[in-house]
C-alpha cells in the first residue's frame, strides 16, 4: 500500500465519473429501473479486469454503485485505465454517473489504545478484516468500522463518531444541509472538513477527502492516514 495508486487517480485525465474518497474510488450510475440497473452491472463486470481488481457493484433499483476497492490505499496506478473502461461502458449503456450521490459512511469507535477492540466489533457486525484496526461488510452495503486510538490524557475512556465524506463539490451543501436541520459547529475546518453536533452532543465529521485535498508532495497525509485523522475528535 502507498500514496502513488490515489495520488495518480486523482490527477488522471478522463475521470470526471468518479470520486476518490477514504473507501476508495467510486462512481454511482443512476439508472431508470432495477432492470437497467442489472443490465449495467452486467455490463461492467465484463470489463477485463474488473473481477481480478476486487472491484464491487451495489445494485439498487435506481442506481448501481461501482467501487474499484474497498479502500484508498488499494488504489493502484492500473485502476486509473480500469475506470476509464467502466466508463466507456456506462456511456455506451447510456448510463451518465452522478457524482452528489457518492458518500462513504464510517463508524469510528474511540479507546485507549489498551482497549482497542477490532475483534469484537467484526464479530458483532459480522464484518471481515481489512486492515489491523478495522472491518468491511462483507455484503459491500456499509462501509468500514474503524477503531481510533484514544489520547491518553483525554479524560474519556471510549467514544464513538461517524464519519461521512463526499465529492468536494457537494460537501459544503451537505454542511450546510446538517446545520439547517439544527446541528451544531463543533469545528470549522473549511473548505476540508468540518465536525458538527446533534443537539444530544453526538458528533460527525463532514469532509471530502482525499478527493477534495489541496496538498502539495511535502504535506501529504502519512500512509494509511485518512480523513478520519485529521477531523476525528472522540467524545
Amino acid at each position: 500500500m502507498s500514496e502513488q495508486g490515489w495520488r495518480h487517480f486523482l490527477g488522471a485525465t478522463g475521470l470526471d465519473d468518479w470520486v476518490v474518497l477514504h473507501g476508495g474510488a467510486t462512481a454511482v450510475f443512476p439508472t431508470g429501473s432495477l432492470v437497467e440497473a442489472v443490465r449495467l452491472a452486467g455490463a461492467i463486470a465484463g470489463v477485463a479486469g474488473f473481477e481480478d481488481a476486487g472491484g464491487i457493484l451495489t445494485i439498487a433499483r435506481d442506481r448501481l454503485t461501482v467501487r474499484l476497492t474497498r479502500d484508498l490505499w488499494a488504489l493502484e496506478v492500473g485502476h486509473v485505465d480500469l475506470a476509464r473502461a467502466v466508463s466507456a461502458v456506462a456511456a455506451a449503456q447510456g448510463a451518465r454517473a452522478d457524482r452528489s450521490q457518492v458518500q462513504e459512511v464510517q463508524l469510528a469507535i474511540a479507546a485507549r489504545p489498551d482497549d482497542l477492540d477490532i475483534a469484537f466489533w467484526r464479530a458483532a457486525l459480522g464484518y471481515d478484516p481489512m486492515d489491523d484496526d478495522n472491518g468491511i461488510d462483507p455484503l459491500g452495503h456499509g462501509s468500514t468500522v474503524w477503531m481510533q486510538g484514544l489520547d491518553e490524557a483525554k479524560p474519556l475512556r471510549h467514544a464513538m463518531h461517524i464519519d461521512v465524506s463526499v465529492a468536494r463539490e457537494h460537501a459544503r451543501g451537505r454542511f450546510e444541509a446538517a446545520v439547517a436541520a439544527g446541528g451544531t459547529v463543533v469545528h470549522d475546518a473549511a473548505p476540508g472538513h468540518w465536525i458538527l453536533a446533534d443537539r444530544a452532543g453526538n458528533k460527525v465529521c463532514l469532509c471530502a477527502w482525499p478527493d477534495g485535498a489541496n496538498f502539495s508532495e511535502d504535506d501529504a497525509p502519512a500512509e494509511g492516514a485518512t480523513a478520519r485523522d485529521a477531523t476525528a475528535e472522540p467524545g
